[in-house]
């Protein structure tokens, strides 16, 4: 904790002026107890457990030291929303993503991880979508407006995986992510996103970080996963990885009406965490709902958000009076009374 006027708890030395005077006068009643004779009309006047009497001034002093306290504009170490933040949301939406090892399935865990992602991280952060199975698409531009967002997220749709667009091309997503961070990525769906060359290889103003969600293996594209890794060190963006799924998940697909499966669909772990290590991010393995949604929650937390000082003046004043309060309370309740 730390104090803009650190020279005010000077003030504190009023505390003990208070109990050195408080202790003096409680010698001179004893002394005036002791030459009083009538021992029976001063046991009726003395109350019966001396403790209590000491309970108000003790609150009392406390709430005084809370208050001087608060005078210095006390300050905690805390983690601050920070201006012009950004972070790009990369889902995976191939058709491993039907899978239902993660209930209800694993593109619908994600999603209902990522709204809750939403309600977690600062107003101010500027938050992107984009969607990617054998390409690439923006499905929203950073934007302030998270219940936007909402809707482009809700409108994802999983890819057959047999199609065209089909299988997972993780290197050209980051390097999609990379390029939308920068904010020169078009949104216009032409092209692939991922052959674009990054205008920029410093890193854009404000906290920008790339949250990456896949649950397979690369398949398609033109980028290896380590190098669209490598444009996101370059621009000095980490990507945080979430690796979804089981290695036990499979599909059964229909191809032209008959059924094609099983076909096994594992996550792969090992790439999405060498990804986060190279790039600075955080690696989750998550095999259930309640895993991912937990990931997104915990980055929600920390994404757009940097070490800063956060006033607590307020909790000092509202303690101090909440003290007072009880004081006074008790001061009511074991004060003796004339009969």
């Amino acid at each position: 904790m730390t104090f803009d006027h650190p020279y005010l708890l000077l003030t504190l030395l009023v505390i003990p002026a208070a109990v050195a005077g408080y202790v003096l006068v409680q010698r001179r009643r004893m002394r005036y107890a002791v030459r009083f004779t009538n021992l029976e009309v001063l046991a009726q006047i003395l109350p019966r457990r001396s403790w209590r009497r000491h309970v108000p001034l003790a609150l009392f002093l406390l709430a005084l030291a809370t208050l001087c306290a608060a005078l210095t504009r006390p300050h905690v170490k805390t983690l601050v929303a920070r201006e012009n933040a950004t972070v790009i949301l990369v889902v995976d939406t191939s058709g491993s993503m039907q899978a239902d090892d993660v209930k209800p399935t694993r593109l619908g865990a994600a999603q209902a991880a990522v709204r809750k992602f939403l309600d977690k991280v600062p107003k101010r952060m500027r938050v992107g979508l984009i969607s990617f199975a054998g390409e690439a698409q923006v499905a929203a531009p950073p934007t302030t407006d998270h219940e936007l967002v909402r809707q482009a997220l809700d409108d994802l749709g999983v890819f057959d995986g047999f199609g065209y667009g089909g299988g997972t091309a993780i290197g050209d997503a980051l390097a999609a992510a990379v390029d939308l961070a920068q904010q020169n990525a078009p949104t216009d769906g032409g092209g692939t996103i991922a052959l674009r060359t990054p205008a920029a290889t410093s890193r854009p103003a404000g906290t920008v970080s790339i949250l990456f969600l896949s649950d397979g293996h690369q398949t398609r594209g033109y980028l290896q996963p380590l190098d669209g890794a490598a444009r996101a060190k370059a621009a000095s963006i980490p990507v945080n990885t979430i690796a979804l799924g089981t290695p036990d998940g499979v599909l059964y697909p229909r191809i032209q009406g008959f059924d094609a499966g099983p076909i096994p669909v594992p996550p792969d772990p090992a790439t999405l965490r060498a990804i986060a290590e190279a790039t600075g991010g955080k690696f989750f393995a998550t095999r259930s709902a309640a895993a991912v949604e937990s990931a997104y929650q915990k980055l929600g937390s920390s994404l757009g958000r940097e070490p800063g000082r956060s006033e607590v003046t307020y909790a000092f004043l509202a303690g101090a009076a909440a003290v007072l309060l009880a004081a006074g309370l008790l001061s009511a309740l074991w004060a003796p009374r004339l009969p």
